[in-house]
Order: structure tokens, then sequence, then C-alpha cells
């Protein structure tokens, strides 16, 4: 059921098996792999992911192409609900190891917020990434085009970039390099930094022998209609047209809630094994917080494998169920009537 500040009290003496940290592609994945296994699950999303930004999935396999990420988003947690599984709004402060169990610290509300622990036998913690953007005085002007045509993933949209008008908005001198490879989808590429660093002198040889122009002033706004971004103004009022653009300013993992715990990262990644399993035994991470792919399909597979090995884990370690009124009449030497 859904949780909110009403009816989370019942719930506070509750051990689950799983706490999913995230209710994205991968964290919704796990829950509902973990219901469907009969175990007990909690997902805490703490709301506006990545995956809630996709405004168009063009690549994932069975749904028809242009499909809102909420979209995939909300059907994933109505199935997940209707297993019986526990969904809630907050956001995940601190994950104590108590022995047997964890103490997740959740934050739920930004006013008069409350601050209700629960416990849970594993954690899963599918709390991915957030995509930094361009910071303008009024980013609402960048919300109306991010995820439609100004997009974040090369992988994911290169298509949509083919053969197009291209800004390149780079946050660091190393983000330039993105150029070299979006080139395979198209060389109409006009690379922007936003007055955010310096560019040495070797990366505008770079750029000037491909034929890629480099703009450094700073961006006032993007201008466009209806959702798609036809170009920029930049702080001295002049234009430049575009038909597509990529952001590549980096981001920031969601994992703070982590810090506190003995674990082994590989940056801002945590180390896994095959099954998604960290270097603690009953915490498992997915999606875009391991080394990997960052896209949809894999954190879905992800979480497929972190519930099957939590599955499998709980059952081997579980007495068998058995059919007990049969128990007598299969015991040898007594007939069976």
């Amino acid at each position: 059921m859904k949780l909110t500040k009403k009816n989370l009290a019942e719930k506070l003496d509750h051990v689950y098996d799983v706490i999913i940290v995230g209710g994205g592609a991968g964290g919704l994945s796990a829950a509902i792999y973990l219901q469907r296994y009969r175990l007990s699950c909690l997902v805490i999303e703490k709301g506006r992911g990545r995956s809630f930004w996709m405004q168009e999935l063009q690549n994932y396999l069975g749904l028809p192409p242009g499909t809102p990420g909420r979209t995939m988003l909300q059907q994933g947690q109505n199935h997940f609900l209707s297993l019986g599984g526990d969904y809630l709004m907050g956001f995940v402060e601190e994950v104590k190891d108590e022995g047997d169990t964890f103490a997740v610290k959740t934050k739920i509300g930004k006013v008069e917020s409350s601050y209700p622990v629960f416990r849970a036998k594993y954690v899963i913690a599918a709390s991915g990434i957030i995509d930094h953007l361009p910071k303008l005085d009024d980013m609402q002007n960048v919300f109306d085009y991010a995820g439609h045509n100004l997009h974040v993933c090369m992988i994911c949209d290169g298509w949509e970039m083919a053969d197009t008008k291209c800004g390149l908005f780079a946050g660091t001198e190393g983000a330039i390099n993105t150029a070299f490879v979006l080139n395979w989808f198209t060389p109409y590429i006009t690379v922007f930094t936003q007055g955010l660093f310096e560019v040495s002198d070797a990366m505008r040889e770079k750029l000037k022998a491909h034929g890629y122009p480099l703009v450094e002033m700073p961006l006032k706004r993007f201008i466009g209609h209806d959702h798609t971004m036809t170009g920029v103004e930049l702080a001295d009022g002049s234009t430049i047209e575009l038909e597509t653009g990529l952001v590549a300013m980096g981001s920031h993992f969601y994992n703070g809630y982590l810090q506190g715990l003995d674990l082994e990262w590989k940056g801002g990644n945590l180390a896994t094994d095959n099954m998604c399993r960290t270097s603690h035994p009953r915490i498992f991470a997915i999606g875009d917080l391991k080394e990997g792919l960052n896209q949809v399909s894999i954190a879905v597979a992800d979480g497929t494998l972190a519930a099957t090995a939590i599955w499998r884990e709980i059952r081997r370690s579980s007495p068998p169920r058995l059919w007990e009124e049969n128990l007598n009449l299969m015991t040898p030497g007594v007939p069976v009537s």
C-alpha cells in the first residue's frame, strides 16, 4: 500500500525482507520480483529521478517509441502495489547496520518533516544519479526543453540528433571531448562553455581542426516553442540557431545515505559482483550506482538479479514447507486409505 504520515505508524515495528531506496526503473523491477517471490518489500522514492525526466523513451523493448518515462514509472508502481508491496515518498538520509537488520532513517515532507526509521534484513540501493543542467536565472526555461530535444544521454538519443545542428553544452574542458564521439551521429556541432571554464590552446586547435565552433559567452536563455529548442540567446543578446542539444555537464550520485557504511567504492560507483551484491553481503546496488552502462534496460536487469539473489539466500536458509496433513499417510508402514 502507499504509505503516508497518516498510516506509516503501523509499519514501524515491521521488519521488511528488503527496503529499496529508489523507485526508478531498477528499483521497481527489483520490487516487483521480490513481491512475486513472496517477500515483503518497501520502496522509498524521493521523486523526480532521472527516469522521471525522460520525456520520450525511444529504445526500450516493448514500449511504443515516445513513451514518457513517468508513464513507465507509474505503470511499474501500480504493478508493485497490486502485488501487496509498500511504497513511500520520502528522502532516505541514513542507513545503519544493526547486525541482523538495517535501520533506514527517512525524511518525510518538506514542511513539518517527520523522520521515521524503517527496518529490513536487506537493502537495495537504487537511487541513481541526478544530471546537472545549465544554470540560468530562469530554470523553467531549461526545464521546458530538457528531455525533449535538449538531451542528456548520447547513447539514448544519438539517433534523434543525427545530422542536425547540435549544441554541446559542456561543464568542463574534459566534457568537450564528447564532441568527438557525438560526431558519429552529427558533424554539425557547436560547443558552448557558458563561460564556466578556460579552454586550452590544444583543445581550441582540436575543435578548429574538426570545424566545430567554440562559443564561450554565457547563455541567457534557450529559444524555442512547444518544448522544441531552436537555438540559444547569449548574454550579449545575439542568437545562434540550433536544432537540438546535448548537455555534458556531469551528474552527481544520490548516495549520501550509504557513506556511514563500510562499502567498497570505485569512484562514485559501488563495487558489486555479478548479482549486484556490494562488499556488504546484504546490501545490493543496481542501475547507475554501480559500474556499468547507465541505461534503463540495464537497471531493470540489475533489479532482477538483485531480487533473485536475495530470494535464493532467504529460501535456502528457510525450513521447507510440508504438506502436514499427508505426513502420517505417507509414513512407511502406515497404510494409505
